[in-house]
């Protein structure tokens, strides 16, 4: 599968700590996206940010795992991503979650699948 030209970037902040029947919403988020068909998704996770609140979490070594912040990235063609949305919408309606999803424009220049092993 080749994916090139105009695409769509979903962005999703949400809390480390934040559950889904016991499960990290992130991962959660990740499996349901591969199960969409979706090119793929990375979580990243954050040393320090704020939300809504302005409550600082930090990686400071006094302050261990203090739900840091985590960013998903997706990105795929335009059409996937909105039938996508209803999906994260659902996730957060369930988990009861703060968070943020922004999308934006992305250009894919070269999305080639490698050969699985």
């Amino acid at each position: 599968m080749e994916i090139k030209g105009e695409a769509k970037l979903v962005r999703i902040f949400l809390g480390e700590d934040d559950l889904l029947h016991h499960k990290p919403v992130y991962e959660t988020i990740v499996l349901e996206a591969r199960k969409a068909g979706l090119a793929g998704a990375t979580v990243f996770k954050g040393i320090m940010g704020f939300g809504k609140a302005s409550r600082i979490h930090t990686s400071k070594i006094l302050r261990l795992s203090e739900d840091l912040p985590i960013v998903i990235e997706i990105v795929d063609e335009f059409e996937k991503v909105e039938k996508f949305l209803p999906v994260l919408h659902n996730i957060f309606e369930e988990a009861k979650c703060g968070g943020l999803i922004t999308i934006e424009k992305a250009e894919i220049i070269k999305y080639v699948t490698g050969n699985l092993k």
